[in-house]
């Protein structure tokens, strides 16, 4: 600003001449000083006319604040948004009572979709076991697909989703659901939302907590904000039930203990000893052999020794019965527990589907029941208003700093009151960019309250000190807005278009760069551009109102510094 201070001054008294020797570089930097003469002129005489205007300023406040409210019940809420990791969890979900085998085909199934894409790289699968929930079965598999690098493709992992749902619907017989990995590695399997259906009556009727679970389920499914609703637990897979009659076992003098000892053995295995054979250690396992335990049948042919050393068949003492029940029980802090996974539905933040769900329980869970979350999830549902105060808190401490730099109590409420401004533009440049109110967008706000601090206190401080010079408050307000436009327009813009790369940011950890750019961005636009009419008319009406007046009894209106050099002259 110096350099074009000094080469303003050399173009006094010069013609037309002396200009175009300048070349083009000198002309288009004395157009451009003229043309910030001409706007500082014109913001000058509007300040003058509005400055004294304490209403109007109120008022002009007052709108922003309610804009702040009105656009924050729009703006989706978050916690941490999903990144493109180049990762992709495929979870598949076969009928209950489904083969490993049949799974494992469905797995190869997908694998063989995956591979027409020519954004997925390789495909890994296993069957018998999911990673969402856990859930290990034999209607239960996980694709791992790992995508290539943002450089080598144009679909993100998000539209990548979309594009496998879509030829999924070609794989018959079999659920198929798509996620991400979590956002924090280690807070919960996959990204997305994980909460707990609970059964709190301990009552242990796992087929009551199947139907309250379908019912939930079902509910979740007609809300528009949830997407990939997926549970392992089900309380219809086929079994077989093991009944046996005590008193005739006593009768024939087996011990149940080693009946079912010796039964695990049969149908299962155990290993015994081992030995060394060649340089080589070999584990022994005794069990039937597979033609001997393949049908429920087959029990008949089993025998088991009672305590006289004769062979007893397990039939006479033992019958099998069809029953439906649980794959494997699961427990959440003690209780009975449906773990359900999903995300949130395209345009819709986890926020928003947190409350969907915590809305849908209340409505439809019975008496008894209730939900819990976990992952990322458990965090963002008891993070409350930590965010409200953690602003608060960055507010006070830069007013009890602005008490000790002005030496007053009311003149640094005029900076504290020109933020709603700044913050009303960040809500609505998140809103119209389709980002949430996150972690990201809080860590913005707290930068923006020292940035459009800083415009505030470049105008007052200058003001301050022409008051203390003998001017009227009208024209030390006036005086401070004209002399520092030019520094406030320059910093803020040049850091507004420092921030333009973070806005358009694509790759890993797009969303949350978007979403700091996107936070600064908009709070520096409108709080420089609103802010720098809005602020001479707060100093004028908080300097009125501080005028003459002392909250404490040894408050003075000058620096400590400038008392002391006096007392001591």
């Amino acid at each position: 600003m110096l350099g074009l201070l000094t080469f303003r001054a050399s173009f006094s008294g010069s013609g037309v001449g002396e200009t175009k020797r300048r070349g083009p570089i000198g002309l288009f930097l004395f157009v451009f000083d003229r043309a910030v003469e001409s706007v500082t002129s014109v913001y000058t005489a509007i300040v003058g006319r509005i400055i004294s205007r304490r209403i109007l300023t109120m008022l002009v406040i007052g709108a922003f604040c309610g804009g702040i409210v009105g656009v924050n019940r729009v703006l989706p809420s978050g916690f941490i948004p999903l990144e493109d990791q180049g990762m992709i969890y495929g979870i598949i979900q076969t009928p209950p009572g489904s083969t490993l085998e049949y799974t494992n085909a469905k797995c190869h199934e997908l694998q063989e979709v995956c591979q027409q894409m020519d954004e997925i790289t390789s495909v890994s699968s296993v069957a018998g076991y999911e990673v969402l929930t856990e859930g290990r079965g034999s209607n239960a598999g996980t694709c791992i697909i790992n995508l290539r690098p943002w450089a080598e493709r144009k679909l993100t992992s998000k539209q990548i989703i979309e594009e496998l749902e879509r030829r999924g619907t070609e794989i018959a017989d079999v659920k198929l659901e798509f996620f991400e990995p979590p956002a924090v590695p280690g807070f919960g399997a996959a990204g997305g939302f994980s909460v707990n259906l609970l059964d709190r009556t301990n009552s242990g009727d796992y087929q009551a907590l199947g139907e309250v679970t379908d019912r939930f389920m079902e509910a979740l499914g007609k809300r528009k904000e949830l997407k990939g609703l997926f549970t392992f637990f089900a309380s219809n897979y086929p079994q077989y039930e093991i009944v046996i009659d005590n008193d005739v076992a006593m009768q024939k003098g087996v011990s149940i203990r080693d009946a079912m000892d010796n039964l695990s053995i049969v149908v299962g295995s155990t290993w015994e000893q081992g030995f060394v054979r060649f340089g080589q250690f070999y584990k022994v396992y005794v069990q039937s052999k597979p033609e001997f335990r393949r049908y429920p049948e087959d029990l008949d042919q089993l025998f088991v020794r009672n305590d006289e050393g004769e062979m007893v068949p397990y039939s006479s003492f033992m019958k099998i019965v069809k029953r439906q029940g649980l794959n494997e029980i699961t427990r959440y802090n003690l209780y009975p527990t449906a773990p359900i996974q999903g995300a949130p539905a395209p345009g819709y933040s986890s926020g928003e589907a947190i409350a969907a769900i915590r809305q849908v329980a209340a409505e439809t869970l019975p008496r008894g029941y209730d939900i819990d979350w976990s992952g990322l999830s458990y965090d963002e549902s008891r993070a409350g208003n930590g965010a409200v105060y953690i602003f608060l808190v960055v507010v006070i401490f830069v007013y009890m700093v602005l008490v000790g730099q002005y030496e007053s109590f009311l003149l640094p409420l005029a900076v504290l009151v020109s933020l709603p401004v700044g913050l009303f533009g960040s809500f609505l440049f998140l809103k119209g960019m389709g980002l949430a109110n996150d972690v990201y967008a809080q860590i913005g706000l707290i930068m923006l309250v020292g940035l459009l601090g800083k415009n505030a206190i470049l105008i007052i401080e200058f003001a301050i000190q022409k008051r203390r010079e003998g001017t009227s408050i009208v024209e030390a307000g006036i005086l401070g807005g004209k002399l520092r436009f030019r520094p406030i327009m320059m910093t803020s813009f040049a850091f507004i278009a420092g921030l333009i790369p973070l806005v358009r940011a694509t790759g890993p950890g797009a969303i949350g760069n978007r979403t700091i750019g996107t936070t600064a961005v908009g709070g520096m636009l409108l709080g420089t551009l609103v802010g720098v009419f809005v602020i001479p008319g707060l100093y004028y009406l908080f300097a009125k109102l501080s005028d003459g007046r002392k909250l404490i009894r040894d408050e003075h209106d000058e620096p400590l510094s400038e008392l002391t050099e006096h007392g001591s002259s």
